[in-house]
């Protein structure tokens, strides 16, 4: 029961080239795109938009954004020509006024959104919007930030958050195909405890991350794609469960495991 709350997304967005593969993580975006109720609007919470404030786009028509490089030309070809929502970014900084969050005509749609929605909604029929990383807030600042954002989930806004719980890059198996499964121990050790302290609602271990051991720190070197997940979860009423879905990793070290509360 959601009590009519749009469903809060989290979404291990894994390899740009999910974008234009048909796999079993883009069949399952495809799934939730026909199984949801559909949307007024949708709020993303992406990894790669990292700010040194905290920021919101009011474009009404965001760009697509190919932060990426090395892929086919037909990645760099599509564009996800989605309108925007400044109205909704407006409720959004009003409601949130004590936090000064900034207004945003640059910024458009990232890989960890659009790769995702072009999926989820091909018709591109359904405005979006993009709210940033402040890379100044703490864990703890970033999932206390998510709470006030549940008030959009009355107003049927789908949010999104997108990026992965395991995500180091620099240890990636390259032999590997980017979705084939292949974990390594350590971090098939660390998927399976974040989803034990996700179950559980232990939300201070998940935001001390770091703390929890080495293992942790090799699987999550960086935060940036850590923290979309804390806002997922801070989104979860008490009435609501977990589900996990797409539970595999992928190249040894990049994890595609989601989520969804409803």
């Amino acid at each position: 029961m959601n009590n009519g709350r749009s469903p809060v997304l989290f979404i291990g967005h894994g390899s740009p080239m999910n974008a234009i593969k048909n796999n079993e993580f883009s069949t399952q975006w495809k799934e939730l795109g026909r199984t949801l109720p559909k949307p007024d609007a949708i709020l993303c919470i992406s990894a790669h938009w990292l700010t040194s404030d905290t920021c919101v786009t009011v474009s009404r028509h965001p760009r697509t954004i190919h932060d990426f490089g090395g892929f086919p030309r037909e990645l760099s070809d599509m564009h996800y020509a989605v309108p925007g929502e400044p109205d909704l970014a407006d409720d959004i900084i009003r409601t949130l006024s004590e936090l000064e969050i900034k207004e945003d005509l640059e910024w458009g749609l990232d890989h960890g959104s659009w790769s995702v929605l072009v999926h989820m909604y091909p018709d591109a029929d359904i405005p979006v919007i993009q709210f940033s990383l402040n890379e100044n807030l703490s864990a703890q600042k970033h999932f206390e930030l998510g709470k006030q954002l549940a008030f959009l989930r009355d107003k049927n806004v789908l949010i999104l958050c997108s990026g992965n719980i395991i995500h180091n890059l620099r240890l990636l198996d390259w032999s590997k195909k980017d979705d084939d499964e292949f974990g390594y121990d350590w971090a098939n050790t660390v998927n399976i405890l974040i989803k034990d302290l996700i179950i559980n609602e232990k939300m201070d271990d998940l935001c001390n991350y770091s703390k929890l051991g080495l293992d942790v720190r090799s699987a999550i070197p960086t935060p940036d794609h850590f923290w979309p997940l804390l806002y997922a979860l801070a989104l979860k009423q008490p009435n609501e469960t977990i589900r996990f879905f797409n539970d595999k990793i992928v190249m040894g070290s990049l994890s595609m495991t989601s989520l969804i509360i409803q």
